[in-house]
């Protein structure tokens, strides 16, 4: 069978090589698909005919810019942030068309995004991520393997500073935990974590009340009927969670892992090893966390010092 040979059977093949080959995260796969479809409907759009593959060796710069200047503009503007995030995506499925496909287009790569101001992470307190693990237990609604299940999933977040799809990839088989525990992240990379006596204990805990026999290649974190859980459940949890603590809208799962590195950071770990635990590919994506930390001292500083 010949390869694709209109624009969206490309794309199709793309997000195929990003799932199977790539093992990008289901997350990654939606952002990138709706940026994809976005840019190939506004190219047919805008030409007034529906694209073949070889028409995307043809984009130009202006088509690119008159994209993202659409984006920019529209019933739903998007933000630099996500316009960024747009083009990047877009970069990559060229770079997939030229190496993949032989459809090269030396104009996209050319096109500058709008200029992002990076964020710093915004982690939870010590105290509020420790109230976060110890909630789904106080919930009289839930059942003991329920909570004892949720509470094992936000310790491995917090206490190895995992990814909500990296703690929910664990199989039956890691379990009961070593004193390490290797994982296999974004862009297909490996990293070995240390595991603290604290998450043994709350992933053993789990495993002696859940009610499922499951074989050693199921996924170990189970739903209430019986499935794999699911990445909207634990985003769901700590939503219920922070409310009835009284945290802000920044306590997601994924601060509990901002909060792993801080408050690494603030012990006197040092950016290489953080690096490595969080398994980021650029030092300069864990500097981020000097900023956080740097602000917590300014924030101490003020509230203690006399003179402040």
């Amino acid at each position: 069978m010949a390869g694709p040979v209109t624009a969206h059977q490309a794309l199709a093949a793309w997000l195929e090589h990003l799932e199977k080959e790539r093992r990008s995260s289901p997350r990654t796969l939606e952002a990138y698909g709706f940026a994809a479809r976005r840019y190939l409907d506004f190219l047919a759009q805008h030409r007034g005919e529906a694209l073949g593959l070889s028409d995307l060796g043809g984009v130009s710069q202006a088509e690119v810019r008159a994209w993202l200047a659409h984006l920019r503009s529209g019933e739903h503007p998007l933000s630099p942030r996500s316009l960024s995030q747009a083009l990047s995506a877009i970069r990559t499925f060229h770079r997939f068309l030229d190496r993949r496909l032989g459809v090269a287009n030396a104009a996209v790569a050319l096109v500058r995004g709008p200029r992002v101001r990076p964020g710093a992470p915004r982690p939870v307190s010590e105290d509020q991520a420790r109230g976060l693990l110890a909630e789904p237990g106080l919930d009289p609604d839930r059942e003991d393997w329920e909570a004892a299940r949720d509470e094992a999933v936000l310790t491995l977040l917090y206490g190895c500073g995992l990814r909500i799809s990296e703690a929910l990839s664990l199989k039956r088989s890691d379990a009961p935990l070593g004193e390490s525990l290797r994982i296999l992240g974004k862009g297909s990379k490996t990293r070995i974590v240390p595991v603290l006596p604290a998450v043994r204990e709350a992933v053993d805990a789990y495993l002696a009340a859940a009610p499922f026999v499951l074989s050693p290649d199921e996924a170990l974190f189970r739903a209430k009927r019986g499935g794999p859980l699911s990445p909207r459940h634990v985003q769901a949890t700590v939503q219920a969670l922070r409310g009835r603590l009284g945290l802000p809208d920044s306590a997601t799962p994924h601060a509990l892992r901002h909060s792993f590195a801080t408050h690494l950071l603030g012990a006197g770990a040092d950016l290489r090893s953080i690096q490595e635990l969080l398994g980021h590919a650029s030092l300069s994506t864990t500097q981020r966390y000097t900023q956080v930390d740097a602000a917590g001292l300014l924030a101490a500083y003020s509230k203690a010092h006399p003179r402040a």
